[in-house]
């Protein structure tokens, strides 16, 4: 009998809130050649992933794999944080001074 593998799309991307309870809006970027000028140019999606343990903080680098839909916007879950954001510790720092 065969069966059917379903690979779930991933992608790489930066936090850039983490505002919402359990969300996450990460920010995917692509650079294409433009179909006409043939000029690369840069193109941004925002999508909504799913943050269970709220793990991931602003300017963070993760990986998001497609999930089930949990909400009208959210179809992402986190897979993990490939590269900690740097800025976020030099603010944290500021604060307590």
């Amino acid at each position: 009998m065969s069966e059917k593998v379903v690979r779930k799309q991933e992608k790489v991307g930066e936090v850039v809130s983490t505002k919402m309870a359990k969300t996450i809006v990460v920010q995917v970027t692509r650079r294409v050649q433009h179909p006409m000028y043939k000029r690369i140019i840069t193109k941004r999606n925002k999508f909504y992933a799913h943050d269970e343990n709220q793990t991931a903080r602003t300017g963070d680098v993760v990986r998001i794999v497609e999930a089930r839909p949990m909400s009208k916007l959210k179809r992402w879950a986190l897979g993990d944080v490939i590269r900690r954001s740097a800025l976020v510790g030099l603010e944290a720092e500021e604060v307590k001074s």
